[in-house]
């Protein structure tokens, strides 16, 4: 059995509902998935959870559907924060993705002394995450953010919001992330957010200055160092297993 397309849109759901399509959606569903007047589907835009949908008119340019009924409710993931330097193209884009899937609820590319790239589309990440989202049965989308130093993030850093800084120098030494999170299982998970550090690691100054942050820890990610977007994995999954939606 074929699974259910699944579409992301802007416009508000519920019952009975009619919802306009964009000319992009309409080339998607019925030029690439090969739907047509009748066809079913379901929606969610980030709020109103997920909705069954069927397709009352199809154009070239555009098109319209219908909720015919709820299949899920919204379900938002915890309050967490995914900070990593962008690396190679496809890497980024990997990151993105199963930061999505993994349940973050923001993500932020950051600039730190030793990241190669110095600009991003932020439009092409967040529709990664869109499709990522549709992808796993997700009814959120996390925002991507624009690119920004990581000093001037640091400077803004939001009010009880705590900061894992998981740095490749510290692998195989030092205390790890597991067993940092294995001891706070217990807690309400409150707002985190996890820094995974560029393919060339943090610079001495940036070492310096995360740890003398009041409301960060540094941890290691195990025995071995991790490739930029495999640590981005590891560390979300952690996260989640011991304070998220995991558990």
């Amino acid at each position: 059995m074929a699974s259910v397309v699944r579409l992301y849109v802007e416009h508000p759901l519920g019952a009975g509902q009619t919802v306009p399509l964009e000319r992009a959606q309409a080339h998607y569903l019925f030029n690439v998935m090969r739907l047509g007047e009748g066809a079913e589907l379901r929606l969610f835009n980030g709020r109103d959870g997920e909705w069954a949908a069927r397709v009352t008119g199809a154009a070239k340019r555009g098109g319209t559907l219908q909720c015919t009924g709820q299949t899920a409710q919204q379900r938002d993931p915890p309050d967490l924060w995914l900070l990593f330097a962008p690396i190679k193209k496809a890497r980024t884009d990997f990151i993105v993705e199963k930061a999505a899937e993994l349940g973050a609820a923001r993500i932020l590319p950051v600039q730190t002394d030793h990241t190669n790239a110095e600009r991003l589309r932020r439009d092409r990440l967040q529709a990664h995450a869109m499709e990522a989202a549709e992808q796993c049965g997700g009814t959120f989308v996390p925002e991507v953010a624009d690119l920004a130093p990581l000093s001037q993030i640091l400077r803004g850093w939001p009010e009880g919001r705590r900061l894992l800084v998981c740095d490749e120098a510290r692998a195989g030494e030092g205390e790890r992330l597991d067993a940092f999170l294995g001891r706070r299982a217990v807690e309400a998970p409150g707002p985190w957010a996890v820094l995974v550090g560029p393919e060339g690691g943090f610079s001495e100054a940036e070492r310096a200055r995360l740890a003398g942050l009041p409301f960060a820890v540094t941890v290691s990610l195990g025995p071995r160092i991790l490739r930029a977007d495999t640590a981005a994995v590891a560390a979300l999954t952690l996260w989640q297993i011991a304070l998220g939606d995991w558990r």
